[in-house]
């Protein structure tokens, strides 16, 4: 699947979070700039690292009027674990069978440890109070994920 084009509509989409109450990100259009970011695996290394610099970054996101969603292919009960294990303080989405993944093109090749398979590409998409797409960050690192998200939104929304 190839990205979303920056300056369209995001494509909506509507999943099951944590607590197993449906959240649409066009819920949030006029309200809020939204942190859409895809990651593989709840409670993985890097995962968590990348979880929790967003959560120990709440407060700032929030001045920016700024919310977050994440979402993964887990099933709702380990988001509520990974949520209650490591004090997460946003919306964690489960996308089982990977269809709004695939809407974003973060689902594709991948290669770890030397075999090849299709997962979940760690992506992240700013969309703005417009509902539009404002910017794609394709490589991201988790240990800065926070810091890159908060600059870029500082200074361009």
């Amino acid at each position: 699947m190839s990205l979303p084009k920056i300056g369209n509509l995001a494509p909506n989409f509507s999943l099951i979070d944590q607590n197993g109450e449906k959240v649409s990100l066009k819920d949030f259009r006029g309200k809020k700039n939204v942190i859409v970011y895809f990651y593989p695996k709840a409670m993985t290394p890097g995962c968590t690292v990348q979880a929790c610099g967003l959560r120990d970054s709440k407060a700032k996101l929030s001045r920016q009027d700024t919310a977050v969603l994440a979402i993964s292919p887990d099933a709702p009960e380990r988001l509520k674990r990974f949520e209650e294990r490591d004090k997460l303080n946003f919306t964690l989405l489960s996308d089982p069978d990977h269809k709004v993944a695939d809407k974003y093109g973060s689902w594709g090749p991948k290669k770890f440890m030397g075999k090849e398979y299709d997962g979940i590409l760690r992506q992240t998409f700013i969309v703005g109070k417009d509902g539009k797409l404002k910017q794609i960050f394709e490589k991201v690192k988790t240990k800065t994920h926070h810091e890159d998200m908060l600059s870029y939104i500082k200074e361009n929304l």
